[in-house]
């Protein structure tokens, strides 16, 4: 799966994030302001380009952002080390991810937002036999929780979890708040900034002591951001200090792009390097 964003996705972002002007980040670039606008919008450059020039004018790490602009992508993971963890993406204008986590005794299950479609999701239950007890959701843009009314129509007893403002009371989560799915525990860490009711869940107690489960929604992707042109600084603060801050090997499951760990964003993301 590619990268959510190439490398002029990122630098556009930093750039409306840090309100650098146009004419100044193409200075830095060393061309032209339309030749920086088609490398933003393609992320490719037909001219020669100073991306390390570019990414320290937009308050980015210059040596990441060049390693991305060259090919970087995270280290394949194998899901399979995590038992009872599924991913699953469903596609209409863009992909989107959603994930899905349960206990091998009890069979109860937890999906982390639904994706454009139920069917795939369905599908996962019949085939495990799976209980699904929680539905959290990382916030909600209408990508990640287009089929929300499906998945309740086929489990009208499954327990809603957002930190949506026009949520029910009952449904709201809270930071620090712990929910359990059999044997597994599922922890809200609110991470507001591309959206006002952004949570990250961070999922533990894996079976043969896998690693921790981060599912971040837009919050992080492999190697950027989702985008915060208001308040940047919230969202990097929130990045930082409620997933950044886990345990090296901790799985970052965000709702596009590829899998990644926090290792490899501490040392890769541009935005956190």
């Amino acid at each position: 799966m590619p990268l959510e964003d190439h490398i002029g996705d990122i630098c556009r972002k930093a750039r409306l994030q840090t309100q650098t002007a146009l004419d100044a980040a193409a200075n830095a670039a060393g061309v032209a302001p339309a030749v920086l606008e088609h490398f933003e919008s393609e992320g490719v450059c037909d001219a020669k380009l100073d991306v390390a020039g570019l990414a320290r004018v937009v308050g980015i790490n210059a040596a990441a952002a060049v390693r991305i602009a060259t090919g970087w992508e995270p280290r394949a993971v194998d899901v399979a080390r995590w038992s009872g963890l599924g991913m699953l993406t469903t596609k209409e204008r863009f992909l989107v991810n959603s994930f899905v986590a349960w206990d091998a005794a009890t069979l109860e299950c937890a999906l982390f937002d639904t994706g454009w479609y139920a069917a795939d999701f369905f599908a996962l239950v019949e085939r495990h036999g799976l209980r699904p007890q929680h539905l959290f959701i990382t916030h909600t843009h209408g990508d990640h929780v287009a089929a929300l009314g499906e998945v309740r129509r086929r489990f009208p007893d499954i327990a809603l979890h957002s930190n949506s403002s026009r949520a029910p009371a009952a449904q709201r989560v809270g930071q620090g708040q712990v929910f359990a799915v059999g044997d597994l525990r599922v922890e809200s860490r609110l991470t507001p900034g591309h959206a006002e009711d952004g949570v990250t869940y961070v999922v533990s107690h894996w079976p043969d002591a896998a690693p921790l489960v981060a599912v971040a929604g837009d919050t992080i992707f492999a190697g950027s951001m989702g985008k915060d042109f208001n308040t940047p600084e919230l969202a990097q603060r929130a990045v930082r200090e409620q997933i950044l801050s886990l345990p090296l090997d901790t799985l970052i499951c965000p709702g596009h792009g590829p899998l990644t760990t926090v290792g490899e964003e501490r040392e890769n993301n541009p935005f956190f390097a």
